[in-house]
Formats: structure tokens, sequence, C-alpha cells
């Protein structure tokens, strides 16, 4: 994370952390309104005892602000089953460059006026306005959760393993892949996780079971892939989910985690190796891609105080 989001994000003279307020919680329409400056983790903790939570699971949420999961768009093992940041924001608040306030949406699920300005902020990084408030559409904590894994021999293995997943009854809310050795011709694990009704997880458990996965008491695998040291940064790459396996497999040495069903791959190059990475994303952004983006800059801070809009 930028030293800027760790530390708080200042604002004509004030602090985003100092904004950690529950403005409005209706459990009966299981909506809640809150300050971005407060973190995921205190905010699960209120709707908890609600039996509510915002589905979203980010590595580190005890140091995670509202404000940085949105303008970073963060997300964790649960996206596959789940989505991810805009799929449960409803409405917000921003502060543009010049000190306007706009509001985006509203406090209703069902709310269709206006545009989704809150979709072009989520995920922006600050660079169109700064969030100081966020509504979440809320969901019920599942009755039951399990998780499980497996440790395939070769990507070989692994492939068909992934295609036993895609063709069963399953419908996991965590479908990841991990490599937590050094040498890319060591095992690889597949990672599945079930949610929900009591009936339904069993069920879904008894077949990981029957096909050789072994229970897992949690996940831990973005925190020992984010903690690894003398590594290199993070690099990611999207592809078509069904070439994500061969992608991984072509990697060089280094640290890996995967959402299978999103095609979505981290990377972390040995240190030593950093130089002699190629980038994993071979793709140009296009020139139409840029213009439009110039365009929505322009739009929201035509002098360009805040950052430029990652693309």
């Amino acid at each position: 994370m930028s030293q800027a989001h760790a530390q708080g994000t200042a604002v004509e003279g004030w602090d985003l952390a100092a904004l950690n307020g529950v403005l409005a919680y209706t459990p009966e329409d299981m909506t809640v309104t809150v300050e971005s400056g407060m973190t995921l983790s205190d905010l699960q903790t209120v709707l908890a005892p609600h039996r509510q939570w915002v589905p979203l699971d980010p590595p580190n949420p005890a140091n995670c602000s509202l404000e940085q999961l949105l303008s970073e768009n963060l997300s964790g093992p649960r996206r596959c089953g789940y989505g991810t940041v805009r799929d449960h924001v409803i409405g917000l608040r921003a502060i543009l460059a010049d000190g306007r306030e706009i509001h985006s949406g509203g406090n209703v699920v069902k709310n269709v006026a206006g545009y989704d300005v809150h979709k072009l902020l989520i995920g922006a990084r600050g660079a169109l306005g700064i969030i100081v408030e966020v509504t979440f559409k809320l969901l019920p904590l599942p009755e039951a959760e399990a998780f499980f894994q497996l440790e395939c021999i070769d990507w070989n293995e692994m492939e068909r393993r992934v295609e036993r997943v895609w063709n069963s009854i399953c419908q996991p809310v965590v479908f990841d892949l991990f490599q937590a050795g050094v040498e890319r011709r060591s095992g690889c694990t597949l990672v599945l996780g079930f949610a929900g009704a009591r009936e339904d997880v069993e069920s879904q458990s008894a077949w990981a079971i029957q096909e050789g996965f072994r229970w897992s008491p949690g996940l831990t695998h973005d925190d020992e892939f984010l903690g690894r040291e003398g590594a290199g940064a993070v690099m990611e790459q999207s592809v078509l989910p069904s070439k994500l396996v061969a992608a991984a497999r072509e990697l060089p040495d280094g640290w890996l985690v995967a959402r299978v069903a999103n095609g979505l791959l981290r990377y972390r190059a040995l240190t030593s190796r950093v130089n002699d990475l190629r980038p994993l994303a071979t793709s140009v952004t296009s020139s139409t891609a840029k213009q439009l983006s110039d365009r929505v800059k322009q739009g929201f801070d035509p002098k360009g105080i805040l950052p430029s809009i990652p693309i």
C-alpha cells in the first residue's frame, strides 16, 4: 500500500483516519452508511451482532480503511463467491480536487436515480476525488463455512483438478491456487471454500473430501504471499479463467496466488531476479482507452491536483 493510504489521506488539513463513525445503520434494510476512515474490521464488528457483514476480505482488514478498500478496489479469496467492492456499494460521498462535494447513488438497494459515479471513483486510487463516506448493501453472515486444500504434484495435475471443480455441482465462494515454494517445478495447492446454508456446505464438503481435499482451518495463503521476505513487488495479470493455469505454469521462480474463477494472477519474483523478469502484462493500453481516461480526469480534476488515473 502507498504511504499516504497507510497513514490516512489528508484533505484540506484533516485526516480521514479521524472520520470513523457509523452515520446510519438499518439492519432491517440491510444497509449501512459509514465514514471512510473506519477500518473494515471495525465495521464488521458493528454488523456482527445482527448477523450481517460486508462480504469482502482483503488482507489485513484491521488496518484497511474503507477509503483504501474503495480507492484501491481491494478484495480477497472470497471474491469468487461475493464479487468485488463495486458489487456492494450503493452510494458514496467524495470531495473533489477543488473542494466541491459530490454524492453518488443513495442509501437504498433499489436505487436507479442518476449516474453510478461511484463506480468511477472505486479503484481510481484517489485520482478523481477523495471518498469520505460510503453506503454498503449487506448480506447475512453465512450459516456455515468450510475450507479445503489439495496439494498437486505438478501443473498437469492442477489442470485436471481445476477442471473437476468446474464440472462438479459445487459453487465455491473460494476457488484459488497458490504456490508457496520458490521452484516452479515444485507442487502447487488448490484451495476451495464453501459458505451458506449448513446442508449445502456439508454436501459440497463431502464432495471435496471424496476428491482428496483435506480440511483447512482458514484462509492464510494471501497473508503468506504478501508477507514473503526476499520477494519483489506484487505483479498482476488478468487472463481468461480457462487460461489461468497455463499462464501460471509459464512464470519463472517465485511465489504465486491466483483467483481461478476470476482469471486474476498475482506473482512475486525473487528479489535477485526482479531485473530479469519480463512484465506479466503484455497488452498495451489502447489510444482510445487513454483518451477516455484523460477526458474523465479533465472533468473531475482539470488542474491535475490529484494523482493520475491508473490504467
